[in-house]
């Protein structure tokens, strides 16, 4: 079982990220409160766990979290700040929607910009560590899926209700075939250009 606190004594919010390397959509971020001695067993990096865990997962951490919220920045912002810069605006929008204010911050990864003047840790691979930060990141990337499931509804030859705007063989072929749409990320041409 992933640990339920990083020992700080104060509330802590766990946030990650999801679509940091997609060809297109937004990114998702996801600030996570949970209860100082709340358990779960079944509570792990999203990356690990089945689609339909995830999906029941989501449904606990809305429930049982002290306070959840997710944000996002989009694709044409992505390309003005780079994709660093937007995971850590999306994760400060997540925190910013917050109700109660957090004592710690616990971000997942080696790079963050303070947020306000709470302190924080990052935590590479802290979504396999912490239970707020496998929360975060449940919730940023089941959002982020229904999303550009949506999405694939406008631009159904991408296919992104599959590969969700990552860049798959299927994705790249139907770039190639069909040219870029309004919510392919510029800033990654190079790739494009490469097809």
């Amino acid at each position: 079982m992933l640990k339920n606190s990083f020992g700080s004594g104060e509330f802590e919010a766990g946030c990650d990220e999801a679509g940091r390397g997609c060809l297109a959509g937004p990114v998702f971020a996801a600030a996570v409160v949970l209860p100082p001695d709340y358990q779960n067993n079944d509570l792990d990096d999203s990356k690990k766990l089945s689609l339909k865990k995830r999906s029941e997962l989501r449904k606990v951490i809305q429930r049982d979290a002290i306070d959840w919220k997710v944000a996002w920045v989009d694709n044409k912002e992505i390309d003005k700040i780079n994709i660093l810069n937007a995971s850590i605006v999306a994760m400060h929008r997540a925190l910013d929607k917050l109700q109660i204010r957090p004592g710690v911050l616990l971000i997942d990864g080696n790079r963050f910009h303070s947020y306000q003047d709470i302190p924080h840790h990052c935590i590479i691979k802290g979504d396999g560590i912490y239970m707020s930060v496998a929360a975060a990141s449940i919730l940023a990337k089941t959002y982020r899926d229904d999303y550009m499931e949506n999405l694939s509804l406008e631009f159904p030859n991408y296919a992104w209700n599959r590969n969700k705007g990552y860049p798959t063989e299927e994705h790249r072929k139907a770039v190639a075939q069909h040219g870029i749409t309004p919510y392919h990320r510029l800033s990654f041409s190079m790739q494009l250009s490469l097809l």
